[in-house]
């Protein structure tokens, strides 16, 4: 399927005069331009002043560690090879999943940088599928899926069932709203029961941001009662970094249901009763220790 070798090397696409004359008038360099191979849309290839390059305002924070990683890989390779993706917006060029490169290449001190310049400014808000370079944790995804929907918010009007596919899963909405509130959350505890009873809501932006941040709260009441049983147990003397993610089992109402249809609403209400009425003293530390798997590490 698509095109050949000889159809990819041509494009005729009339938008692509004037995104070069703009990359020229930036200081920037046009490379080349091609059909993509896949979907046959509109590429070009272009060498921008570093400095007119940033990431859009909705990406995680950059880690450190990685940007050093990435440092030392281009010292020792001598060579820049993976171009981030682009798309000019307003005087600048917004990167959506090359952040970390941008970064290490500013720190290295290079005055360029080389990209894939789209056309298409829509594709900004495809990050969480193009972000392949450092995988995300639940809470940047979170928080990167409810910036995209607030900026969506502002300048669509569609509803918000029609980004299913931008923001990748409901339960980031939630738990982004939530993180907004308190970083310290520890979302990957609870997303296993948001991913049953969450989903994408048939409201206009604006209206479904405003119920992301009803079950936020919500999730931060519920958050806020099992942070008292994992107090109380850590005082009866157990430790293990699967306190939470046990307690949030045990209180579950739906973990064995084999329904697929729950109320949100319903679910997030029993277990913040379940959490209030948890019988610290009859669990062991066997109990604990038999959830296993993965520490649910949100923060790296």
């Amino acid at each position: 399927m698509g095109p050949t070798p000889e159809e990819v090397s041509t494009t005729n696409d009339a938008r692509l005069r004037e995104l070069s004359n703009r990359v020229e008038e930036d200081g920037g360099a046009v490379l080349g331009q091609y059909s993509d191979p896949f979907g046959q849309t509109s590429v070009v290839v272009v060498a921008l002043p570093i400095d007119l390059v940033e990431p859009t305002p909705y990406q995680r924070d950059p880690s450190e560690p990685h940007v050093k990683r990435l440092m030392t890989v281009i010292e020792k390779v001598g060579r820049f090879l993976d171009p981030v993706v682009l798309v000019h917006h307003d005087d600048r060029y917004w990167t959506p999943n090359g952040n970390h490169r941008l970064q290490a290449m500013k720190k290295l001190g290079a005055r360029t940088i080389v990209g894939l310049l789209l056309p298409d400014e829509e594709v900004a808000f495809k990050i969480l599928a193009l972000n392949t370079e450092k995988a995300h944790n639940v809470k940047e995804k979170s928080l990167e899926t409810i910036r995209m929907a607030r900026a969506l918010a502002e300048r669509r009007g569609a509803k918000e069932r029609d980004f299913a596919f931008e923001f990748e899963q409901a339960p980031f909405l939630t738990l982004g709203a939530a993180y907004e509130e308190r970083r310290s959350l520890s979302g990957g505890a609870y997303h296993p029961v948001l991913r049953r009873i969450d989903d994408f809501l048939d409201e206009s932006m604006s209206k479904a941001l405003a119920e992301r941040q009803r079950r936020g709260a919500k999730v931060l009441k519920l958050d806020d009662a099992v942070g008292k049983v994992v107090a109380a147990l850590k005082n009866r003397g157990l430790t293990s970094p699967y306190l939470k993610p046990f307690v949030v089992a045990r209180i579950n109402p739906i973990r064995f249901s084999k329904s697929t249809e729950f109320d949100f609403d319903e679910v997030l209400d029993k277990m913040i009763v379940s959490a209030g009425r948890f019988n610290v003293d009859r669990v062991k530390q066997e109990d604990v220790a038999k959830i296993g798997g993965a520490p649910p590490g949100d923060e790296e």
